[in-house]
């Protein structure tokens, strides 16, 4: 059974931008912003200390296999 949720294109690349910031993670104000908002809800992205985006083991897992279509 499918139970992941759907995420659009323009959220798939921002968990990839998210993914290739690393530790530095994202800051608040781009464009991408609802995106990473909404990737945050869904538990993918997590905002630290710094007030900035970083991706959680969830979203880690997630970009494997639903960007680099890895298991």
């Amino acid at each position: 059974m499918w139970n992941e949720p759907y995420l659009e294109t323009c959220c798939r690349s921002a968990l990839h931008r998210l993914s290739l910031s690393g530790r530095h993670g994202r800051p608040h104000g781009l464009k991408d912003e609802p995106c990473l908002e909404r990737l945050t809800r869904k538990g993918l992205a997590c905002v630290g200390e710094d007030d900035r985006f970083h991706i959680t083991q969830d979203g880690e897992a997630r970009h494997r296999s639903e960007v680099l279509k890895q298991t």
